[in-house]
C-alpha cells in the first residue's frame, strides 16, 4: 500500500479522497493555484504544492508540474478526481515513466474508453447499441451540416473529451450549429485541451441512466447497479439518485452485464461509469464511458456501503477486489443535490463572492435518514469565477425513496448559505414538485416542469398560516426584547391584539398571538394556530413544530420586515397593526430602472468575443457576445431588433454584474 498520494484537483473532491486516505493511514498531498491558496483542500492535506496562476489551463491541467510536485514530495500515486487532467491518457503515462502509480484505470483503457468517438466505435465493434449518429470527428460546420440533416434535427454537438455538460449543445435547427460548435470547441479547448467534435442524435424523452463499473489488475470486473441522473440544466446533473425509479431488475442485469463487457473488453482495472440512454420503453443505448470517478459517487457508496475512493487506491497498489457480483446488493435509497453558486431567479446565472455564512446540516444519522455534505469550501472562503461553480453535494440516504427525498428537503432547507447567491430553492421545489415525487423523470425535466424559469414555488393557504405565525413570532421576540431597553413607559412597547401579516400581496389577520417559551398560539384567520417555535434573535434558521410536523424557516430581517425561505418558497414578510396596514396599501410601488437600451452583463466573467460593432442593425435573437464564467459560455442574443450606438467593452475584459457591455440607440 502507498504511504503518500498526491492529489491532483482541487475542491470538494480533492478533500473527499484525502478524506478516505487519511482513514487509510497514507499522508496526502495537494496541489493548489494562486486562485486556491486558501482553499479547504489545501487546508486539510498534509503537504501542499503551488502549481501556478488562477487559470486552470496553467495550474490544474499542467501535467508535468503535477509530475514535478510528486518528485518534489516523494509521492508515490496520484488519485485525479474528476475533470482537469482525470481522463488524459498522456497525463497517466507521464506519472508511468516517472514511477508514479496512477489511481485510475490503465492508459489504454483510458484512450480506448475516454475518448467519446473512439468509445463509440469500440461499442459498435462490440455489439453494443449506440445512439445513431456519426461516429468520427467533424471535420467542420458544412461537415457536421451534412450529418444533421442525413440524421435528422435536434442533433446533439458534443466535445469527444468532453465531461460535465462542457461542448455539449443541443441543435434543433440548422441556423444554430455554427455558433453551437464554435461554443463547444471553445470550452472542449479550454476545460480538456481538446476541441474535437462529434454529432448524435438527441433522443426525445430520454433518461440518463449510468452503471458503475470497478475492475481491478486481474482481470475480475463488476457493476455497482446504476444511479438515475435524469435531472439536468444545460446538460449538467443536479440531481441523481440509485437506484433508479424506473428500471426493473431485467433491465438493470442487462446494462449490467452490457457494460461490464464493454470494461473487460479493454481491459478496465478502476472505477469507471457506462452512461446509457433509456427511452421509454426501457430500450437503452450505450452513450459513453467516463474512465473515471464521478461526481455522484456518494448514491451508490450510500446504497452498497462500499467506499469507492478506498477500493480505487487498493486497486491502484495491485490489490484484488474484496468483493464479487454476487456480493452487490441495494441497500435502500439515496438521493444527492448539488449546490451550485448560481442564482435560479436570474437564469442560473453563475455567482461569485464571499460565503459570509455556510452552515451545512448537521451529517450523520438522525431517524431514517442518513446526511452526508461532501464540500470544499468554508465559511469565509470565496467562490471563484475560474473553476465550477459546485459548492456542495448534499445526500441523503433511507429505506425508501419516499424517506430518502423527504429526508432532502429537510435538509436542504436546514443548509445556510449567505454572501453569494446559490439553487438551493431551485433544488427544495424539485424535491416537493409531484412529477418528480412519483419519478416520472426525463432529461427534459427542468425544461418542462420551469418552461418560464424559476421563481420560486407558489405559496398554498397551509404555508401561509405558517409564515404568518413565524412572523408574528418573530415579530414577538424582537418587541418584547426591545421593551426590555431601559428608559422606557411600562406597556410602550407591548405586544398588540391584533396584526395584519402581509405575504405574497395577501393579507393574513393574525389576533390573539402569544408565545410563552417555545409554545406559541393565535388565531389565524379566525382558525386557532398551534406550535412551538424555537429562534432567538440573529439566529438565520428558525425550527417549527406544528400539526404538519417540523420544519425549518430561514429567516432574514429586511427593511419593513422579513424574508422568510422554505422548500423552495421564499416571500418578504410584513407585521403591522392594521390602522399601518391600511396605510401602506396606500404607498406607491417604485418601478425598476430601465435598461432596454442596454446589454448588461448578467455575471461576473470573461469577454470571450464581441460578435457586433458600433451603428450595425441587429436582429432579434442575433448574437451581441459571449461570456465565460466558471468553464461555461455564456451566449448573450438580442432581445429586439436595434442599432448599437455604443460598444464599451472588448475581448478579454473582466466584467462584474451589470456591467454595460453595449447600449442601443
Amino acid at each position: 500500500m502507498f504511504n503518500k498520494i498526491l492529489i491532483a484537483n482541487r475542491g470538494e473532491i480533492a478533500c473527499r479522497v484525502i478524506k478516505t486516505a487519511r482513514k487509510m493511514g497514507i499522508k496526502t498531498v495537494a496541489v493548489y493555484s494562486d486562485a486556491d491558496q486558501d482553499a479547504l483542500h489545501v487546508e486539510m492535506a498534509d503537504e501542499a504544492v503551488r502549481i501556478g496562476p488562477a487559470a486552470s489551463a496553467q495550474s490544474y491541467l499542467m501535467a508535468e508540474r503535477i509530475v514535478q510536485a510528486c518528485r518534489d514530495t516523494g509521492a508515490q500515486a496520484v488519485h485525479p478526481g474528476y475533470g482537469f487532467l482525470s481522463e488524459r491518457e498522456s497525463f497517466a503515462q507521464a506519472l508511468a515513466a516517472a514511477g508514479v502509480a496512477f489511481i485510475g484505470p490503465n492508459p489504454h483503457a483510458i484512450a480506448a474508453m475516454g475518448d467519446k468517438i473512439e468509445s463509440k466505435k469500440l461499442a459498435v465493434k462490440a455489439g453494443v447499441t449506440t445512439v445513431p449518429g456519426f461516429v468520427g470527428e467533424i471535420k467542420d460546420a458544412a461537415h457536421a451540416k451534412q450529418i444533421a440533416h442525413d440524421i435528422g434535427y435536434p442533433v446533439m454537438v458534443k466535445a469527444s473529451a468532453g465531461g460535465g455538460g462542457k461542448g455539449l449543445r443541443i441543435v434543433h435547427s440548422e441556423k444554430e450549429i455554427v455558433q453551437a460548435i464554435q461554443s463547444s470547441q471553445n470550452e472542449a479547448r479550454a476545460s480538456f485541451g481538446d476541441d474535437r467534435l462529434f454529432v448524435e442524435k438527441f433522443v426525445t424523452e430520454p433518461r440518463h441512466i449510468e452503471i458503475q463499473v470497478l475492475g481491478d489488475k486481474h482481470g475480475n470486473v463488476i457493476y455497482l447497479n446504476e444511479r438515475e441522473c435524469s435531472i439536468q440544466r444545460r446538460h449538467q446533473k443536479v440531481i441523481e439518485e440509485a437506484p433508479s425509479p424506473f428500471l426493473d431488475d431485467r433491465t438493470r442485469r442487462a446494462m449490467g452485464e452490457q457494460a461490464v463487457a464493454l470494461a473487460k473488453a479493454v481491459g478496465y482495472d478502476s472505477a469507471g461509469t457506462v452512461e446509457f440512454i433509456v427511452d421509454r420503453d426501457r430500450n437503452f443505448y450505450f452513450l459513453e464511458m467516463n474512465t473515471r470517478l464521478q461526481v455522484e459517487h456518494p448514491v451508490t457508496e450510500l446504497i452498497t456501503g462500499l467506499d469507492l475512493v478506498e477500493l480505487m487506491i487498493r486497486v491502484a497498489a495491485g490489490e484484488r477486489l474484496p468483493i464479487s457480483q454476487s456480493d452487490v446488493k441495494i441497500n435502500g435509497w439515496a438521493v444527492e443535490a448539488r449546490i451550485y453558486a448560481e442564482d435560479p431567479y436570474r437564469g442560473f446565472l453563475p455567482s461569485t463572492g464571499r460565503l459570509s455564512r455556510y452552515r451545512p446540516p448537521e451529517e450523520g444519522r438522525r431517524g431514517g435518514i442518513m446526511v452526508r455534505n461532501d464540500t470544499g469550501v468554508y465559511e469565509g472562503g470565496e467562490i471563484s469565477i475560474y473553476y465550477d461553480p459546485m459548492i456542495a453535494k448534499l445526500c441523503t440516504h433511507g429505506s425508501s425513496r419516499d424517506v430518502a427525498v423527504a429526508g432532502m428537503g429537510e435538509a436542504l432547507d436546514e443548509f445556510l448559505i449567505e454572501g453569494i447567491n446559490h439553487n438551493i430553492p431551485f433544488l427544495a421545489a424539485i424535491m416537493h414538485n409531484d412529477r418528480f415525487k412519483q419519478g416520472r423523470l426525463s432529461t427534459g425535466f427542468i425544461a418542462e416542469e420551469f418552461p418560464d424559469g424559476f421563481h420560486g414555488r407558489e405559496i398554498d393557504e397551509s404555508t401561509m398560516r405558517r409564515f404568518a405565525a413565524v412572523a408574528t413570532a418573530v415579530k414577538i421576540i424582537r418587541t418584547e426584547r426591545a421593551s426590555r431597553v431601559s428608559g422606557q413607559l411600562d406597556g410602550a412597547l407591548g405586544v398588540p391584539r391584533s396584526v395584519i401579516v402581509t405575504l405574497a400581496e395577501q393579507e393574513v389577520e393574525v389576533r390573539e398571538a402569544s408565545l410563552k417559551g417555545e409554545e406559541f398560539r393565535a388565531r389565524i384567520e379566525g382558525k386557532e394556530f398551534v406550535g412551538r417555535i424555537a429562534w432567538y434573535i440573529g439566529q438565520s434558521i428558525l425550527r417549527l413544530e406544528d400539526e404538519r410536523g417540523v420544519a425549518a424557516i430561514k429567516v432574514t430581517r429586511e427593511p419593513g420586515g422579513y424574508r422568510l425561505t422554505h422548500a423552495g418558497i421564499d416571500v418578504k414578510v410584513s407585521v403591522r397593526v392594521p390602522p399601518i396596514a391600511r396605510l401602506a396599501r396606500l404607498m406607491p410601488q417604485k418601478a425598476p430602472p430601465d435598461t432596454s437600451k442596454f446589454l448588461l452583463c448578467p455575471m461576473p466573467g470573461l469577454v470571450v468575443s464581441i460578435n457586433v460593432s458600433e451603428g450595425a442593425d441587429v436582429k432579434s435573437g442575433e448574437t451581441l457576445a459571449v461570456v465565460e464564467a466558471m468553464k461555461m459560455e455564456n451566449v448573450l442574443t438580442a432581445e429586439r431588433d436595434g442599432v448599437i450606438k455604443k460598444i464599451n467593452v472588448g475581448k478579454g475584459d473582466s466584467l462584474a454584474l451589470d456591467d454595460v457591455i453595449l447600449e442601443f440607440v
